[in-house]
């Protein structure tokens, strides 16, 4: 069964459920099939480091070592910050009730957008409180975070004619500049690539 997620608007708790919109639900989707010159479906084969040994789909992983080169179990590690002080964690937000606050049109359009959820009510009456304050052109804010981490990402819930929806993703640091004055550009953020739009598609 999905996760229900509870938000709460002024003292009053709702249940719902997400509903992830991708790509696929609003596009569709495109296959694409090789086949050799017998009519043999192709496969993606990976190259080993002496070139000449060829390992089939899935007969790679990744192992965690530490300095000494021994395993470690991924359970066992710990995020740290840049002075190797432990991060400390952020629960689920499926844990416990999300109280929702205000937000402005500014701090919405300047999300880097992760995704996108359609809010399905559990209960057939159970978000009209938020519907009303949707259709004044309300937008709402709180922190997320799908399994718990070291981070909330931020969640901003808007709508309108019975319709709301969790757009979540991290707030951009814009760079205002003035006229003849140029852009410094880091490659360090999480930017969109080309393998993030489908063009086949457009």
């Amino acid at each position: 069964m999905p996760r229900k997620l509870t938000i709460s608007l002024d003292g009053n708790e709702m249940q719902v459920s997400l509903i992830r919109i991708d790509r696929e639900k609003l596009y569709g989707s495109v296959e694409v099939e090789a086949f050799d010159e017998k009519g043999k479906p192709a496969e993606i084969k990976l190259l080993a480091a002496d070139g000449r040994t060829l390992i089939n789909k899935g007969g790679t992983g990744l192992e965690v070592l530490t300095e000494s080169g021994n395993s470690i179990d991924r359970s066992e590690l710990k995020a740290v910050d840049e002075n190797g002080e432990i991060l400390e964690e952020v629960p689920s937000s499926f844990d416990g009730p999300n109280e929702i606050g205000p937000a402005t049109i500014d701090e919405y359009l300047s999300l880097i957008v992760k995704s996108v959820y359609l809010l399905d009510p559990v209960e057939a009456d159970a978000l009209d409180l938020l519907y009303d304050h949707l259709s004044d052109s309300r937008v709402f804010k709180f922190p997320f975070s799908y399994r718990g981490g070291t981070s909330y990402d931020s969640a901003f819930i808007v709508g309108a004619d019975n319709a709301a929806f969790m757009v979540v993703g991290r707030e951009a640091e814009l760079q205002f500049l003035k006229l003849n004055q140029a852009a410094t550009y880091d490659s360090t953020g999480d930017g969109v690539t080309e393998d993030d739009i489908s063009f086949e598609l457009l």
